[in-house]
């Protein structure tokens, strides 16, 4: 029994999940079927891959409050040229405003000296006001046809951003595990002083931290876009703040050097599953924000607890 406490106490949000699927699945007779649970998934993988990068930038001590922001930005400028029927270079040019963006965190964070909150908060202010003053508060609409596989086709039955999100997942995985860019966030996030001492070139490396966070925002930015059809100056409304509490819930330290890439998974897919859940349990969306607050609560109060 102890060890199986101990085994919950270092995955919160697993032992949350499993948790809430017994709830829900009492609940609800539409929890457990089998559209809803991959529905769960299409709708969790935008922001699963967000908290992929954001997970790196946690691990090496940093933050990165601009995600929403860049989404935003990455998703209509991508829009406009894909408007024009260029579906390729309008992905590929989201992705460069996404790696843009990020790139510019790491510089203001590693070059600059500046704290990552407040770097972060101000390309955060940045790039939503680009996103407004492009596209003069309106939507974008009227993709390819082509385009919309990204985000509403399946293959084998499994949907597409499902496949893409599993993809992120196992590459951020390799990263973080099997090469020096995550053996290097680790270090930094547990020791930047040390690191720095032992010849590791420290501010590149952050820079590299935030870009992959950059290009992750807008990788997740065309799957939305292709799903629906537009770009809304709106997109990624508190996005950061579900990204940030999948890493802490994955078990991440905000001060660093702990997290991993399956725990943050499974922290977005319990963000993913309480939504659904209070959805079909007709809960009003005034307490939804409230019930996710008290779970990210009391699995930092678990994971905290000796």
């Amino acid at each position: 029994m102890k060890r199986i406490m101990e085994f919950f106490r270092r995955n919160p949000a697993l032992g949350g999940l499993i948790g809430l699927y017994i709830f829900l699945g009492f609940l609800s007779d539409r929890f457990l079927i089998l559209s809803n649970q991959v529905n769960i998934l299409r709708q969790v993988s935008t922001q699963a891959i967000i908290a992929f990068g954001m997970t790196i930038v946690i691990i090496s001590g940093g933050i990165d409050l601009s995600v929403g922001s860049v989404f935003a930005f990455s998703a209509v400028v991508g829009a406009s040229i894909l408007k024009q029927g260029e579906v390729l270079l309008g992905i590929l040019v989201a992705m460069g405003i996404g790696a843009l963006f990020g790139s510019a965190n790491g510089l203001l964070v590693a070059k600059g000296k500046m704290q990552p909150f407040i770097a972060t908060l101000a390309t955060m202010a940045i790039a939503r006001s680009f996103t407004l003053v492009y596209t003069n508060g309106m939507p974008i609409t009227g993709f390819p046809r082509a385009f919309g596989y990204i985000g509403r086709g399946e293959i084998l039955g499994i949907p597409v951003p499902v496949i893409i999100m599993l993809v992120v997942l196992i590459t951020m995985w390799y990263l973080l595990r099997m090469t020096k860019i995550g053996l290097y966030s680790y270090s930094i996030g547990g020791n930047e002083e040390a690191t720095r001492l032992s010849g590791i070139r420290v501010d590149i490396y952050k820079i590299i931290f935030y870009t992959i966070s950059g290009i992750l925002s807008a990788v997740s930015a065309i799957i939305l876009m292709a799903r629906l059809n537009s770009a809304q100056p709106i997109f990624g409304l508190g996005y950061e703040l579900d990204a940030i509490a999948a890493v802490v819930l994955g078990g991440a330290s905000l001060s660093g050097g702990t997290g991993g890439i399956i725990g943050t998974f499974f922290g977005a897919l319990l963000m993913g599953v309480i939504n659904n859940g209070l959805n079909l349990l007709d809960v009003s969306p005034f307490y939804q924000q409230a019930v996710k607050g008290i779970v990210i609560l009391l699995a930092v109060l678990l994971e905290k607890k000796e």
